[in-house]
């Protein structure tokens, strides 16, 4: 069995509670595995921090049922432990299936939904700061909504005193709902926010203090007699696939690409403070068919690593870093030269805007960055966030023309051109609850052999985006190869 961690909606503190029992049980010396329920990159910054063990995402829209079936059922062999963390509220998902073509209760890639999907149990955390007495209405009706759902209990957040908790434990107690969790205000466990989210925790000084007062928490405020059954977990007997193969993967098309232990390509990954997006699932796909994967700094480097033939530029923050960035132009030259050489690229979102002219940033400050976009990216506060789905218009290092995918938008950027000959056109897009109209926008770049987008990509049902990426870095020109 596992756990999920749901909130009565979003803000309650369900991150904090799930650092916090990620935390303890590694810090004694467990083996848990975490997951985070949707297309979020910043909370499984944290767990894995907390765990030493990659977290996995969660996200039907992005992959599939079967996959998330599949990608929990794996990365829980071997573990001791494993937790869930949910997304917004615990109902809060899209209304409609992008895959069955119709509406659904509006639940659809909820924490509910992968809690049903996964068959294991919730913690409801409740946020308790402004409650009392109607605590109990919430509890009920959230044990009561979706009867599919299984409630463990619930954590009482943000308690203020003895006499308010008393008050909480009165009004619960004709619910006979599990209490596993009673936690004070602790303002000396906060995490900083900004315009995206939680800052990372790699920029977060005295992050291991952090992470002591959260082990802490965990071993005062929970109960672990009770938690410690509904966290373990049962391993089944059933064989499970080391990587995740849907049926319409031709055989053909397998035979045609690098094999496992064959000879590596080299695919230079920037993994800094400005670039830590990545879906790892991403990453262990390309390992699986042959690449060699060679982290580095467009921060703090002065070259590309020797004989790549790829870049893999993720998201992240070179908005924040954006000075630092624009410092290191022998680098932005390289990565330039690189481009135009044909080295095979991949950016997405921050790395788009890594590639574009400039930066410029919330204070209006200009940067100049790689320069191989001929746009730049602007700061604002208007927010693009959601899932789109797309289609290509034209061919690139990770799809062909006419292929339609879904992927997830979630910046404060806009670019100031658009490319004449976009990469995309957007079908639709899903925010939670709404379907937004069909706009058919154009997005993104192809420019060399460069896929640039603001449009984040998780491999996992498509297991031909890396094995398209690797033949194409595969016949990159050795001559040319840069580094």
């Amino acid at each position: 069995m596992a756990l999920a961690i749901a909130g009565e909606r979003s803000g309650v503190g369900k991150t904090t509670i799930t650092l916090a029992l990620l935390a303890a049980l590694a810090r004694w010396g467990k083996i848990v595995q975490s997951f985070k329920v949707g297309p979020d990159y910043i909370d499984p910054l944290f767990h894995a921090a907390m765990t030493g063990r990659p977290c996995r995402n969660l996200d039907p829209v992005l992959t599939s049922e079967e996959y998330v079936r599949w990608c929990f059922t794996r990365h829980c062999q071997g573990a001791d432990f494993a937790i869930a963390e949910g997304v917004m509220g615990l109902f809060d998902g899209v209304a409609y299936s992008p895959f069955v073509g119709e509406k659904q209760r509006g639940d659809y890639a909820s924490t509910a939904h992968i809690a049903r999907l996964l068959d294991i149990p919730v913690l409801l955390v409740i946020d308790c700061s402004r409650l009392s007495g109607s605590v109990a209405a919430i509890a009920q009706g959230y044990c009561t909504f979706d009867p599919r759902v299984k409630i463990a209990g619930v954590v009482l957040n943000r308690v203020g005193s003895d006499r308010h908790q008393a008050l909480l434990e009165r009004a619960l107690e004709p619910l006979n709902l599990k209490i596993l969790g009673i936690i004070r205000r602790h303002d000396s466990i906060v995490l900083p926010e900004r315009h995206l989210g939680l800052i990372p925790n790699g920029e977060l000084e005295g992050f291991e203090e952090i992470g002591d007062r959260l082990v802490e928490l965990a071993r005062t405020c929970f109960d672990w007699e009770q938690l410690f059954p509904l966290l373990q977990v049962r391993h089944k007997s059933e064989r499970v696939e080391p990587f995740y193969c849907p049926i319409s993967l031709d055989s053909s098309v397998i035979s045609k690409l690098p094999q496992q232990n064959s000879v590596q390509v080299k695919i230079a990954v920037a993994r800094d403070r400005a670039f830590n997006f990545y879906y790892q699932d991403n990453l262990d796909l390309l390992e699986a068919w042959g690449a060699k994967l060679v982290p580095w700094s467009p921060l703090n480097d002065s070259k590309l690593p020797k004989g790549i033939q790829g870049l893999y530029f993720g998201g992240g923050f070179p908005e924040i870093f954006a000075a630092q960035l624009s410092d290191n132009q022998n680098i932005c030259a390289t990565v330039r030269k690189a481009i135009e050489a044909q080295i095979p690229t991949y950016a997405e979102c921050g790395g788009l805007m890594y590639l574009s002219q400039r930066i410029v940033d919330f204070n209006h400050r200009s940067w100049s960055m790689v320069g191989a976009l001929p746009t730049d990216a602007i700061m604002s506060k208007r927010l693009s966030l959601g899932y789109r789905q797309a289609q290509t218009l034209q061919d690139s290092p990770l799809l062909s023309k006419a292929e339609t995918v879904w992927g997830h938008e979630f910046h404060r950027s806009q670019l100031t051109s658009l490319s004449t000959k976009p990469l995309f056109t957007i079908i639709q897009g899903l925010t939670s609850n709404n379907i937004a109209s069909n706009n058919r926008v154009g997005e993104g770049w192809k420019t060399h052999q460069v896929h640039a987008s603001y449009i984040h990509l998780h491999w996992g049902e498509r297991p031909q985006i890396p094995q398209r990426f690797l033949r194409h870095c595969l016949q990159f020109n050795s001559i040319a190869q840069v580094g």
